[in-house]
């Protein structure tokens, strides 16, 4: 991958190396718009952290609920409680499904964006052998 730089462990694209011009709008000589995988690869791990972090939640709110109930038969609120209780439950394991979805998403956009630079390169190949024809 000759237009594919490693920096910080992230993969970089540069314009200049997919039109084979040595920069972008047909040898303007800037080497400024890039492509990294990165920011992607991060945000799809915050989201699979939060995944992790909320896991324990619902038997976190199981226990602080225990012994609740002991002592106070007759309370109507602990029906409001209860109901509450499996409302953010709900609500938890919603939030850690979109996470878990949402790591697998942002890494297919990564991995899209790469193969789309790769096709772009590989559309310039014809062109690049013939720059100096103008």
């Amino acid at each position: 991958m000759s237009g594919v730089a490693a920096v910080g462990g992230q993969k970089q694209q540069r314009l200049s190396d997919l039109s084979g011009t040595g920069g972008a709008g047909g040898g303007c000589g800037r080497d400024e718009l890039r492509h990294s995988d990165g920011p992607w690869q991060r945000a799809a791990g915050g989201a699979e952290a939060v995944h992790a972090l909320l896991g324990p939640v619902k038997s976190e709110l199981g226990t602080a609920h225990e012994g609740v109930v002991s002592g106070t038969a007759g309370l109507g609120a602990l029906a409001e409680l209860g109901a509450v209780r499996e409302s953010w439950e709900r609500r938890f394991e919603a939030a850690r499904n979109e996470c878990r979805s949402l790591a697998g998403k942002l890494r297919d956009v990564a991995r899209a964006q790469g193969g789309t630079d790769e096709a772009v390169r590989a559309s310039f190949a014809p062109v690049a052998g013939q720059r100096g024809g103008r």
